[in-house]
């Protein structure tokens, strides 16, 4: 059986693999649409928010080191009816927002090939997808870290590429288009970018704050890592400052070569637009696909382990934690793939409405796990934690700031629409997506309480 686990460095590009995803490569244009040349200075508020939140959950980690991350912060925070609650939401959302990921994978391959996206050819690539996924995960962690550490390279090197060769067309130009952006008109004469407001700078920051996400997750196979309480708190912010840096460059460089492209573009990967070479298109949608594989590859770590982690502590059937001889967490696995796969496929891949699924539940953890932290600090935590240095600026300053910011996301968040489908403009309820929360927020819980209470007691008749 192999022991080997993952090391700072490779704890670093997971971090990155995770957050980094589609959105820069696909939709760039849509804060630059909202606010101009004040994008990159959206994209810098978004990662201090981001950071924020990042070194709260990672302070959480240095007291609790086992898998599970969000649930198990809950459970040993507030004890095990919090714990499971947030573990069976955390994990129902992340399965749901890997098959998001799988079916953006599959849609964006067919796109750039020209391939039909029929409901029959996108299953079939994503059960493919999914299958490749599995098999990697299934050859041992060594493997797993060899695919995810070049998938964090590729598409690092993606963008960074994209960095260069826009510097380098700067430079041999001379030729700065940045403030062009602001002055930019449609065929009628309209302007493309809206006046500036207090407002519409905020939801920018919103809309930047999400290509952040991610970092929540890194948590969870922390059992598979080298001295998780001492690697976390110190791998997270240092992959969101790497993120950060980069998407501020990608974005301010394409702001400068080709602004219009931004806000105009058709092709499905926005960045390829801002270049007319077409070598110099093929690696960037290359690094596209990376991306997107790579962080299905990150998922595909993190979500099966939240049904382990609660396995392991008696909250969910024990037999999901089984592992096969190359420590792979193979029941948990195979119950994740289900619901990442069957989600998407019932809801005929609408993926508006699956995104909203997954989204939902990281407000839920943005507030209770800070305040978690908060109840470390002051010792009032239900289980026993690690004997942590604490800090009250990492422990308590922090963690108030994440609950002010995400009390102030949830205000602005736009939950009507959200909920609603525009039907010869009127609202209409979006039951599906009303189904989805309700399945993950009260039927699963109930049926694994169920299964477990079901569980427990034979296990009671046995000893008797």
């Amino acid at each position: 059986m192999t022991k080997t686990k993952l090391g700072f460095w490779s704890i670093v590009l997971l971090a990155i693999n995770s957050i980094i995803g589609s959105g820069i490569f696909l939709t760039p244009g849509s804060v630059v649409s909202m606010v101009g040349t004040k994008a990159p200075l959206a994209y810098f508020f978004a990662a201090i928010f981001a950071s924020i939140l990042a070194i709260t959950f990672a302070a959480a980690a240095k007291y609790v080191n086992k898998s599970g991350a969000a649930y198990s912060y809950a459970k040993a925070a507030y004890g095990e009816n919090m714990g499971f609650y947030m573990g069976v939401v955390r994990f129902f959302s992340a399965s749901v927002a890997w098959g998001v990921m799988a079916v953006g994978v599959i849609r964006t391959t067919f796109s750039i090939f020209g391939w039909n996206q029929s409901f029959g050819n996108i299953t079939l690539g994503f059960v493919v997808l999914m299958l490749i996924i599995m098999v990697i995960n299934m050859m041992g962690r060594r493997i797993f870290t060899i695919i995810n550490d070049l998938s964090t390279v590729g598409k690092l090197g993606a963008l960074a590429l994209i960095i260069i060769a826009g510097v380098i067309i700067l430079l041999k130009t001379g030729e700065n288009h940045f403030n062009e952006l602001n002055h930019l008109t449609d065929s009628t004469g309209k302007s493309l970018i809206p006046a500036f407001t207090t407002s519409g700078f905020v939801m920018a920051v919103i809309s930047a704050f999400y290509a952040f996400t991610g970092f929540e997750a890194v948590a969870t196979g922390s059992e598979d890592m080298k001295d998780p309480e001492k690697n976390l708190p110190r791998a997270i912010p240092l992959a969101i400052l790497v993120i950060a840096i980069v998407y501020i460059c990608t974005i301010a460089v394409a702001m400068m070569v080709n602004p219009a492209a931004m806000v105009t573009t058709k092709q499905v990967v926005a960045l390829v637009a801002i270049f007319h070479n077409k070598v110099l298109q093929d690696v960037i949608l290359v690094g596209a696909i990376i991306s997107m594989f790579g962080i299905n590859v990150a998922s595909s770590f993190h979500t099966p382990r939240v049904l382990e982690a609660m396995a392991n502590e008696n909250q969910v059937p024990q037999f999901i934690a089984r592992r096969t001889k190359r420590n792979f967490p193979l029941v948990s696995f195979i119950i994740t793939l289900v619901l990442a796969v069957g989600i998407p496929m019932a809801f005929q891949y609408n993926l508006p409405t699956i995104i909203v699924i997954s989204a939902t539940v990281r407000f839920f953890e943005f507030i209770v796990i800070p305040l978690g932290v908060i109840r470390f600090y002051r010792g009032t935590n239900r289980e026993k934690i690690l004997p942590a240095h604490k800090n009250f600026f990492t422990d308590v300053i922090l963690p108030i700031l994440s609950v002010v910011i995400t009390l102030f996301l949830l205000m602005r968040y736009d939950w009507i629409s959200e909920f609603s489908i525009n039907r010869a403009g009127h609202l209409m309820p979006n039951w599906f997506a009303i189904f989805g929360m309700v399945f993950g927020f009260v039927i699963l819980p109930l049926i694994l309480f169920w299964l477990t209470r079901r569980e427990r007691a034979e296990n009671d008749e046995r000893v008797k």
